[in-house]
């Protein structure tokens, strides 16, 4: 059902003018912390996202799709089995300034778990120059291999901020999100953390590199504080 809103919506505003498009492919290397590796059974790993995104003047859409491990297979023990991951994003607009109704959903899938998370809510986009923030609020539902139900809220953000520094061409990014009165009973406690934040240097038109910094708290199947490195080179089509 949530795809088909998606599609319905999607196509309905095909025929107005797109305000912008984007695509792109990212070769990914995940480096947990010692810390990490140590409290959890993480284990470091490369993936391969598929990006893209487009923007209408009734609507926003955003999605990537991860292979976790690609080189593995599907019954290979965890962490390194290969998994997958997707991501969408759809923000329709309310009228000429920023506010706009919400939703996205996250699914990840391997051989013996999955998990889908579903937001509803609001949103609002801030552009200023170089840099927009889009901070967003919403109800949160949980689809797992344990648990199906209303899992509470979530809050969060995502900002871009394009600067030049020494000639060269920079992007700062982050997501970040914020759950609380969860009802899933894995975790210790209601609150959870969720994000990255990105630092891109783009080297050409298409071709870009980036550090990350993955964190979690209360997420990812596990209730300490989670922290990773990410190493990306981009291409953009």
């Amino acid at each position: 059902m949530r795809y088909l809103f998606l599609l319905l919506f999607c196509t309905s505003i095909l025929s107005s003018d797109m305000l912008y498009s984007f695509a792109n492919i990212q070769f990914n290397y995940l480096d947990w912390s010692n810390a990490t590796e140590q409290q959890t059974a993480h284990g470091d790993f490369a993936y391969l996202t598929l990006e893209g995104g487009a923007g209408w003047n009734a609507a926003e859409f955003y999605g990537n799709f991860n292979i976790e491990n690609p080189l593995q297979h599907y019954a290979d023990d965890t962490p390194h089995n290969l998994r997958f991951t997707t991501f969408g994003d759809l923000d329709i607009k309310l009228g000429k300034d920023g506010w706009r109704i919400h939703f996205q959903d996250f699914h990840l899938s391997e051989e013996s778990f999955y998990t889908n998370d579903f937001v509803a809510g609001i949103s609002y986009k801030y552009r200023i120059h170089h840099f927009w923030i889009k901070p967003f609020l919403g109800v949160h539902r949980t689809e797992n291999t344990y648990f199906n139900g209303f899992n509470g809220y979530m809050a969060g953000w995502v900002f871009d901020y394009d600067f030049a520094l020494f000639g060269e061409n920079f992007s700062l990014y982050q997501w970040n999100e914020i759950e609380f009165a969860r009802k899933e009973k894995i975790y210790d406690g209601h609150f959870g953390l969720n994000g990255d934040i990105a630092l891109y240097w783009n080297i050409t038109q298409h071709l870009a590199t980036a550090v990350q910094y993955r964190y979690a708290d209360h997420k990812l199947g596990n209730t300490t504080y989670q922290s990773a490195f990410i190493y990306t080179l981009k291409y953009s089509f």
